[in-house]
């Protein structure tokens, strides 16, 4: 049986209602600056309502696909925040959770490292070769490292 080399061998979406946070107070925002009616106001609120809607489209999932030689992850479905790391790179994976300090979307973490997560504390630390961390939140830690495994185990790692 062959695999058809387009479908990824994993690709998970994780949906969370962080963009109804910001899509709240984008319709506040809007609402209010119409109900001003000075112009400068209008715009100024309408203008962050904007901001903050569309902020809220590129937080509605986290997908995170295997890419043949890489894993990517990105927010979606506006594509913002996206990155992607080679297999080659991983030296290795493991289940873990983000620190309520680690929060939600994409940063450094206190712990050091980089933190790409939408939702929830469970993630995949991902330790790069060169010394690096990045850490995936994820509401499928166990799979998405079971999968990391097998792609690094593959190179013998």
């Amino acid at each position: 049986m062959t695999t058809d080399p387009l479908t990824p061998e994993y690709s998970h979406t994780q949906t969370a209602p962080l963009c109804l946070i910001l899509y709240a107070p984008a319709l506040l925002c809007c609402a209010v600056g119409l109900g001003v009616g000075d112009t400068p106001g209008v715009f100024v609120a309408v203008a962050v309502g904007g901001v903050l809607a569309l902020f809220g489209t590129a937080v509605h999932h986290l997908t995170v696909e295997d890419r043949g030689d890489r894993l990517a992850v990105r927010f979606g479905p506006l594509p913002l925040m996206r990155t992607a790391v080679s297999y080659a790179d991983i030296g290795a994976v493991e289940v873990g959770r983000t620190l309520l300090l680690d929060g939600w979307g994409v940063h450094y973490s206190v712990r050091g490292g980089w933190v790409w997560n939408l939702w929830g504390r469970s993630c995949v630390v991902v330790r790069l070769r060169n010394g690096g961390t990045l850490r995936i939140g994820t509401d499928d830690a166990e799979n998405l490292t079971r999968f990391l495994e097998t792609k690094t185990g593959e190179r013998g790692a």
